[in-house]
């Protein structure tokens, strides 16, 4: 097993969208910088835009690892696995931009995840994939899990957040406003949600 696809469609696509989680790794342009690679779910809040675009909804926490380096270099890759039914990993390479609240096309943007309150969430920024290499192997070795269910957790933490206090919390943080390599990261003050 193992092959390179030209875009995502078809099977390639329906395995990637009946994923609970994938994975995000970017790194710095600098060879001693920090690594970065993070877990991503949330139902609702990945979507395929076309055949060679992805997007997924960056939403709050304590850094902003991702977007430093995007905004910095643009790297990234997402990787899916299957943890039920037969093997597969897919991997899209690519170039990664996000989109911040104050961009023109984040209202636009932010229609193609319908099933998600963002509101709950902090939503930050909407990071835009555009796939360079597509790829699958064969994750013989990845183990067999059962998805129960979405944490609570994060709405439960952030849903009590208005602008002005999401925008106090990210100023409180080390690595939001800048990387832990020091790259500028999330654009403070947080612009409005305006969108929803």
């Amino acid at each position: 097993m193992g092959k390179v696809y030209e875009r995502i469609d078809g099977r390639l696509r329906t395995f990637i969208e009946e994923q609970k989680i994938f994975f995000t790794a970017t790194a710095p342009l600098a060879g001693d910088g920090t690594v970065n690679l993070s877990p991503k779910g949330l139902t609702g809040s990945f979507a395929v835009l076309d055949e060679l675009t992805v997007a997924y909804l960056d939403f709050a926490g304590s850094n902003a690892e991702t977007v430093a380096h995007l905004r910095e270099n643009g790297r990234i890759t997402l990787m899916w696995c299957a943890f039920t039914g037969p093997p597969n990993i897919v991997r899209v390479h690519g170039r990664g931009e996000p989109v911040f609240r104050d961009d023109p096309r984040f209202a636009g943007l932010l229609e193609h995840f319908p099933d998600i309150d963002v509101r709950a969430h902090g939503l930050r920024a909407i990071i835009v994939v555009t796939a360079e290499l597509i790829r699958d192997t064969c994750g013989y070795a990845v183990p067999f899990m059962d998805y129960r269910e979405d944490r609570p957790l994060h709405a439960s933490r952030f849903q009590r957040e208005d602008d002005e206090s999401l925008d106090r919390y990210f100023h409180k943080k080390e690595h939001i406003a800048s990387s832990m390599d020091g790259l500028p990261g999330l654009p403070l003050p947080l612009p409005p949600l305006t969108a929803t």
